[in-house]
């Protein structure tokens, strides 16, 4: 069991100006699941391996259990990682990939099998113990790394994009499945996807990165309706986030673009108050858009949305439409499928709204 802190920790790669991390501040309970996520070169990746101590840390640092590990080798670090391309000995049966750590800090023998037996066990592969890596699919595969981490016994496991080069299905069957783990063995454990679903569905917190830099830390949910800026609030959400840019008008009551107008709802009215005349993006999430008066949902108003494109997803339908120079993407009823062309009217529901300051992109907060 353990706690990991990131204090301001920097890496920069030479040559270059920006960089990969910066000063990354971050605290991990002990037993917590932490994910970081982010799109490719946000330097979530460069956090995990900064951690493992596959990658130098040029400022600040890094500690497990409050002792400092910045410049320690990754064997002194009492770590394991799973790796994306599960990184396992091709000419190694399961069983002595499972057992090769173990091996290295010279594990009496009869503790090594009881061990990967019941590593084994856990993971439901020891009936795979003798084939080699070659011979195993990719979710077998898979296993066979969790488990090579298990039996270590580690105080950190890490996690960098395990889940990748699995199909949907299967993607969506390990990330139950290393969750559960997870829970079982109360280790702390950090894990790296560009996948928000994943990161949304397996981790007690999230951590969003953008360029190198740290952009919020919450739970899901928090993240989900809070998002401190204009990148989270689009990047977590399928479909993501609709943004509106207008201006804020009669002392901050009401916001009015180029093709509509929404008053502000009173929980945000202190947010606004007194800054007439500067611009703001209106975010609206599609579930919070209606053709229905939606039942103690709050006050509505109504914008009518030219279709542009319907999308039949089973269960819903998912409805493409333009207001101005603004796309708005909302969800019906596939009985309530409108037709690509057509004008329809749409309600908002006005206390679900998010407003973003439109210079800083931050959020505003009554």
């Amino acid at each position: 069991m353990a706690t990991v802190t990131y204090e301001k920790a920097s890496r920069i790669y030479p040559g270059s100006e920006r960089p990969a991390v910066n000063e990354l501040n971050l605290e991990i309970g002990d037993g917590e699941f932490l994910v970081l996520v982010g799109p490719s070169g946000c330097g979530k990746s460069t956090s995990l391996r900064m951690l493992a101590g596959l990658e130098d840390v040029d400022r600040g640092r890094i500690l497990i259990n409050d002792k400092d590990v910045t410049h320690l080798p990754p064997k002194s670090r009492d770590i394991a990682m799973v790796f994306q391309n599960y990184a396992l000995y091709p000419h190694m049966t399961v069983r002595e990939n499972m057992e090769f750590g173990l091996k290295i800090r010279k594990t009496p023998m009869e503790e090594i099998n009881r061990m990967v037996d019941e590593a084994a066990k856990l993971l439901a592969i020891d009936h795979l113990l003798d084939r080699k890596p070659k011979q195993l699919s990719g979710g077998q595969r898979q296993r066979v790394a969790l488990g090579r981490a298990i039996v270590r016994k580690p105080a950190v496991f890490l996690f960098d994009e395990p889940l990748s080069n699995l199909d949907a299905k299967l993607r969506v069957q390990m990330r139950a499945e290393i969750k559960k783990l997870q829970q079982r063995l109360q280790v702390t454990s950090v894990y790296v996807t560009h996948d928000q679903i994943e990161a949304m569905t397996m981790g007690h917190r999230i951590a969003v990165m953008k360029e190198g830099k740290l952009q919020q830390v919450g739970t899901p949910l928090d993240v989900y309706d809070r998002p401190a800026n204009l990148f989270v609030a689009q990047f977590i959400g399928t479909p993501p986030m609709n943004f509106l840019k207008g201006k804020l008008e009669q002392d901050g009551a009401r916001v009015v673009g180029a093709a509509f107008s929404l008053p502000i709802p009173q929980s945000l009215r202190p947010a606004t108050q007194g800054r007439a005349g500067e611009e703001v993006v209106v975010g609206i999430r599609p579930e919070h858009l209606h053709q229905h008066a939606p039942s103690d949902r709050g006050p509505t108003t109504e914008l009518r949305i030219p279709v542009e494109l319907v999308e039949p997803v089973g269960d819903q339908v998912v409805v493409h439409g333009k207001l101005g120079e603004d796309s708005l993407v909302f969800k019906l009823d596939p009985h309530d499928a409108p037709e690509t062309g057509q004008t329809i009217p749409v309600l908002v529901q006005l206390d679900a709204l998010h407003l973003f300051d439109g210079k800083t992109e931050k959020r505003l907060v009554a």
